[in-house]
């Protein structure tokens, strides 16, 4: 999912793209950077608080655990595949978002994009080394250089579901007018791409569905109408399921609901730069201050004795 990945409905909705694709799937935009006077007006909170992703990212881009963590999810799905492909009743959708039989439809792969299939780590980068947070209009910037990498390991997979017959289709949270630079992008980095409708990005109209801020839900279900999916890709809990309430509470109990099913029809990757985790923190309230969001997560570590 690109931006932080699965929140609350109504800051969903007003924060318009949940990092998923933006912030990617599933988190909400952040507001705008404080005015530069008010910035001026307390300095070290400022300082404090500007550098929070700055080990986050520097996992995703210089550790060799994640790139092992990300080829093995990769390698350990493809060692699935044939299983998912010979049972006929397999289907990685919940019961809620089959809306028709999947015997007999032709067989996909469901994907998310950022933090999933591509890697943006060098734009989270960019906001480490000049004190920012997500925006739409850099995010946007971003796609369109069209330079994200492939995520490791995927490439290869993708590859092989593709020599089996099985079609490729990228939910993402990436608005819908950003789809030609991220079809692009994909192709350049060796992806499968069928055909332009493969991308089911924000903004995709479902009818008889109405979609709520960047859940992706009703595209699951637009997907199910024509494929039988045999497994789903993404690093939010929003990626696979709708995420109805973005609490601490209500996302352990999804975790608890599905735990079979990771690992043998939905496969995480591991994202620690952003997701639906983190405004689960404050409440959702990206309107807070960049200071009073830092101090809610400090608030919520578990602390040893």
């Amino acid at each position: 999912m690109r931006r932080s990945a699965a929140v609350s409905l109504s800051v969903l909705a007003c924060a318009v793209m949940a990092l998923s694709a933006c912030k990617r799937t599933e988190t909400p935009a952040a507001p705008a950077e404080a005015a530069p006077a008010a910035a001026a007006a307390k300095p070290e909170a400022a300082d404090a608080t500007a550098n929070d992703n700055l080990n986050a990212v520097l996992w995703m881009q210089r550790s060799q655990e994640y790139r092992a963590i990300t080829e093995q999810t990769y390698r350990s799905a493809a060692d699935h595949l044939d299983k998912a492909l010979k049972e006929a009743n397999w289907d990685a959708l919940v019961p809620e978002e089959r809306g028709n039989d999947a015997k007999g439809l032709k067989p996909a792969v469901v994907l998310d994009v950022d933090e999933t299939v591509l890697d943006n780590s060098p734009y989270q980068a960019r906001l480490v080394r000049d004190g920012k947070e997500y925006d739409e209009v850099t995010w946007a910037q971003w796609v369109a250089e069209k330079k994200a990498k492939a995520i490791p390991g995927v490439v290869d997979f993708a590859k092989a579901a593709n020599a089996k017959g099985v079609t490729l289709l990228y939910i993402s949270n990436r608005a819908v007018h950003l789809k030609e630079a991220t079809l692009a992008n994909l192709r350049s980095e060796g992806l499968p791409v069928a055909d332009d409708s493969v991308f089911l990005g924000l903004g995709t109209v479902v009818e008889g569905c109405e979609q709520n801020g960047s859940e992706k839900n009703c595209r699951r279900r637009l997907a199910g109408q024509k494929y039988r999916v045999l497994m789903q890709f993404g690093d939010q809990l929003g990626d696979f399921v709708e995420v109805t309430a973005n609490t601490n509470e209500a996302r352990d109990a999804l975790q608890q609901q599905y735990h079979d099913w990771f690992g043998e029809r939905w496969w995480m990757l591991p994202n620690p730069s952003y997701g639906g985790y983190e405004p689960a923190q404050f409440n959702n309230d990206y309107s807070q201050s960049r200071e009073a969001r830092h101090d809610a997560k400090r608030a919520a570590l578990d602390y040893a004795p």
